[in-house]
């Protein structure tokens, strides 16, 4: 007869094997034929020897009709006895499709429902036993983060890989778009200048723009030159006055610029904040200088120009993130564990988040219960069903069948104290 091999089954936490229910098995049926061996050995020296002999007898007789009794009992839970096919007997196997249906019905009236789940999540803190683990240290699971990482960085990359660029960069930009044409951005950019004002911040960009206007003057003096030279009068071109003239525009104006430069009360820089205070009041309060920024949004986001432009630059991010994500010394993988380590430690520490947290899993786990429940019996009963008999029945006496066969045992004995018991009553009778 060819051994089968041993399937690794767990049972209340403990690991059991077939092997170790059939061992159990040999040993109360060990003791059923020892009972047997007893009542045979002590027949004849029960009516003519000691006293003793008749408590032997009757132990062993009692012993042997109880553990046969519970060896009928238990082997008919998985099998016909003897192979005879007994009526209510293999009771397992034969009612398997019941079973798998009340064991479904057990699991969703018990365990599945909104209540039992609550009521256990409840008692979960879910957000800081996730906090411990993100924070742990490689001595005690900062590998398994790292793994965690590591794999997270290499699904981003399968999946910016996996998707179409042209689609996505399409999808984000439409987003993006959506937003910013919900977005009114004349206030926010009105507000923007006043507090910029207010807090004197706008001075250095007045020195920035003073500095620029001079520099593009003097890359382009030639040029300058070259249109004042075309506006004078003929006469003046003649007499050469008109060199005289461009050289004192483009002095004035490097005086002007560098006037305004150094003297933060200048009135051309009065004039510039006036101007400035001017549009940052138009822009929140004036109806038709808001209606041409949102012209001008509205065009920007139409123009075909900024479409390419944008699917340009998402491309660029999308490799750049393949890139590092792929790449091991690119540092990701470490900036994503010193990010893990600061939420563990947030999680650990911070009661609000962890409130927050446990909150959505508690309701997300009701959610699921509530939703899916019916189909997570349902999966149950159906694998229990697709099993044929003899697996079903391996794997629930492999599970507990080492605990039935001490009730063989337990019956061994028990019917042996019994068989003395009612032996002592007889003799006073």
């Amino acid at each position: 007869m060819a051994t089968r091999s041993l399937v690794p089954l767990t049972f209340g936490g403990q690991p059991l094997t077939v092997d170790r229910a059939r061992r159990m098995r040999w040993i109360a049926t060990g003791m059923l034929a020892g009972m047997a061996a007893i009542f045979l050995a002590t027949h004849g020296l029960a009516t003519g020897g000691h006293p003793a002999w008749g408590y032997v007898h009757a132990f062993a007789e009692a012993a042997m009709v109880g553990g046969l009794a519970d060896w009928f009992a238990v082997t008919a839970l998985f099998r016909h006895p003897l192979g005879l096919p007994i009526p209510h007997t293999a009771i397992i196997p034969e009612n398997k499709d019941r079973i798998a249906d009340t064991m479904a019905a057990f699991l969703r009236e018990n365990f599945l429902t909104p209540a039992v789940v609550a009521r256990r999540m409840a008692t979960m803190n879910v957000a800081k036993a996730a906090g411990e683990f993100l924070a742990a240290s490689p001595e005690r699971g900062g590998d398994a983060r790292s793994r965690i990482t590591s794999g997270a960085a290499e699904l981003l990359a399968e999946v910016l890989e996996s998707l179409d660029p042209d689609r996505l960069g399409t999808q984000v930009r439409s987003g993006l778009a959506g937003q910013l044409a919900k977005l009114d951005i004349a206030p926010l950019a009105g507000r923007m200048i006043e507090t910029t004002m207010a807090d004197k911040r706008h001075q250095p960009l007045i020195d920035g723009f003073v500095r620029w206007a001079g520099l593009t003057i003097e890359d382009n003096e030639d040029t300058l030159r070259e249109i004042i030279h075309q506006r004078v009068a003929g006469v003046l071109r003649w007499a050469g006055i008109d060199k005289t003239i461009s050289s004192s525009v483009l002095d004035g104006l490097y005086k002007l610029l560098a006037e305004v430069l150094v003297n933060p009360d200048h009135p051309l820089r009065a004039k510039i904040e006036e101007g400035l205070s001017k549009l940052g009041h138009d822009l929140q309060h004036d109806p038709d200088t808001r209606a041409k920024v949102e012209e001008m949004k509205r065009d920007l986001i139409a123009n075909p120009a900024v479409a390419v432009w944008w699917t340009g630059v998402w491309e660029r991010m999308r490799q750049s993130l393949i890139r590092r994500a792929r790449d091991p010394e690119s540092g990701m993988g470490e900036e994503m564990r010193a990010m893990l380590s600061e939420l563990g430690g947030a999680l650990q520490s911070d009661a609000r988040l962890q409130h927050q947290i446990n909150r959505f899993a508690r309701r997300t786990m009701v959610g699921v219960a509530t939703r899916y429940g019916d189909q997570i019996v349902r999966l149950v009963s159906e694998t229990v069903k697709r099993w044929d008999a003899r697996t079903i029945t391996d794997r629930v006496e492999g599970a507990v069948g080492r605990d039935l066969q001490f009730i063989r045992i337990n019956g061994t004995l028990v019917g042996g104290l019994v068989g003395m018991t009612l032996h002592f009553i007889n003799t006073l009778l």
